[in-house]
């Protein structure tokens, strides 16, 4: 009859190698997603480069006039995303106000918890913060959402999960 500590040691092991298992799956997963969200953002990108090259193209130089050169003044750009963009790099002039509701909102925590010297947050302090359930799911979407504020611009990712306003961001929310 085999005995007690046996069998435990066993189980240990068994749980062991499927913990292990399970991690790798995960790393996989994770390494997956973030590949597929770099290829989400590069058509979004794509656009709003064509439309900044476009909008560009169309704004008239000088118009020759009988008289000689005429200098027009080209009207300004509209502030804010391109259309369809979820997340407008970020450039002089914007403020948080053209990013979608769910994003001003994870600036305004980040904004709120600089200005109280808590200093970067990581994602379940985000999803806590924003009110969420502490479940991995909505901790992803904070997550995800973050990345994507980070890569626009708004956001630095100081190390791997941990997010803090950007330098020229921490007035203007």
């Amino acid at each position: 009859m085999p005995s007690v500590m046996g069998l435990l040691e066993e189980r240990e092991v068994a749980v062991r190698q499927r913990v292990e298992t399970l991690r790798d799956e995960l790393d996989r997963l994770v390494a997956e997603l973030e590949e597929a969200e770099a290829s989400q953002h590069r058509p979004v990108i794509a656009k709003e480069t064509v439309s900044q090259v476009l909008s560009e193209s169309r704004e008239p130089k000088d118009v020759e006039v009988s008289g000689g050169a005429r200098p027009i003044v080209p009207r300004p750009a509209a502030p804010g995303a391109a259309p369809h963009s979820v997340v407008p790099v970020r450039r002089e002039g914007l403020d948080t106000t053209v990013l979608s509701p769910d994003y001003q909102r994870i600036m305004h925590v980040l904004v709120d918890r600089e200005r109280s010297g808590e200093g970067p947050a990581i994602c379940w302090q985000l999803a806590d913060a924003l009110g969420l359930e502490l479940v991995p799911a909505k901790i992803e979407g904070v997550r995800s959402k973050a990345k994507r504020l980070a890569a626009r611009g708004w956001l630095v990712e100081n190390t791997p999960g941990s997010f803090s306003v950007a330098a020229s961001q921490g007035g203007d929310s």
